[in-house]
């Protein structure tokens, strides 16, 4: 492979893409890369894996789906980290009784 005609076809291929960090889905490649898995990454990435046929870039759809499921990735995390902040003491009923007695003797 020519080198000048690969960094070529990369600085093309970038040149054609608008988005600052495109979506990109991937192909299956013979050393192991998995198809269909969408990525976002910097249109820098995007061009050398398109140019090297390793990815296309993702319809609006796939590029919208993407974006769905991240969002409730991290809708997740945050109800599971807010669920971790949650401190809950059980209180018998001797207890209460005991907290209202102090209180009331600190307030008179």
């Amino acid at each position: 492979m020519d080198l000048r005609d690969f960094f070529k076809r990369v600085r093309d291929v970038e040149a054609a893409i608008s988005d600052e960090y495109p979506m990109v889905v991937s192909y299956a490649t013979p050393d192991g890369g998995k198809a269909g898995i969408t990525t976002e990454t910097p249109r820098s990435v995007a061009a050398t894996l398109i140019a090297e046929g390793r990815a296309r870039l993702a319809t609006p759809e796939e590029a919208a789906a993407h974006q769905q499921s991240v969002r409730n990735a991290v809708e997740q995390v945050e109800k599971a980290a807010l669920a971790d902040k949650i401190q809950v003491a059980l209180v018998t009923d001797a207890d209460l009784e005991g907290l209202k007695q102090k209180t009331k003797t600190r307030k008179g």
